[in-house]
């Protein structure tokens, strides 16, 4: 399957709407991060964009779950290009954050899921310090907030099949690490740049 019809077909699954509220979709470098509560949520908001961004926009996702079998390993390596790191007790040569720079180049985005894991409540987990090191070392990248919101009901946590339902990618105005911030209040205010999309 290619990837503008793998695409497709999960714009049609999740019934996804793409809302941009606080900016457009443009093919500038970006850190597009959201909330997480389903193994499709990096799919589906990968599928949201459009071709042009989605063509040089790479998800990252969990190397023990995107290869656990051979199609999930044909969906992250041939159609949607994604950056796989460790999540278990990485060692010094697997280093996620020098990972994702070197994925991101000169000229990819990425999309990131900061709380590390699936969430089961309606705002999402503390962020860990994966985004903050990358605002630190890639200060001229935009960072995106992005709301999924009903992408649980669509692959509940535990679920195999996915069921066909409405739900909704929120794009928000991006932030930047300020030049004094400290990890743990940028870290807040960026979760906070997720959860304020919810009542817009």
């Amino acid at each position: 399957m290619t990837p503008q019809l793998t695409a497709s077909f999960l714009r049609l699954l999740s019934g996804a709407r793409a809302t941009w509220i606080g900016c457009e979709p443009e093919s500038r470098q970006r850190v597009y991060f959201a909330n997480h509560t389903s193994n499709l949520d990096g799919p589906v908001l990968w599928a949201s964009l459009p071709l042009a961004v989605r063509q040089l926009t790479r998800p990252v996702g969990a190397r023990d779950y995107w290869t656990a079998n051979r199609l999930r390993r044909f969906f992250a390596e041939q159609v949607f290009n994604a950056v796989l790191i460790e999540r278990k007790a990485p060692t010094a040569r697997d280093n996620p954050i020098e990972d994702m720079l070197t994925a991101i180049g000169d000229m990819h985005s990425l999309i990131l899921f900061p709380e590390g894991t699936r969430g089961s409540g309606p705002d999402p987990q503390p962020f860990k310090s994966g985004l903050y090191h990358l605002a630190k070392k890639r200060p001229e990248i935009e960072l995106v907030p992005v709301l999924l919101d009903n992408m649980n009901r669509v692959l509940p946590k535990g679920e195999l099949l996915p069921v066909p339902i409405i739900s909704s990618v929120t794009f928000g105005s991006p932030i930047r690490l300020e030049s004094s911030e400290r990890r743990d209040d940028f870290l807040t205010r960026a979760r906070e740049a997720v959860i304020s999309m919810r009542q817009q």
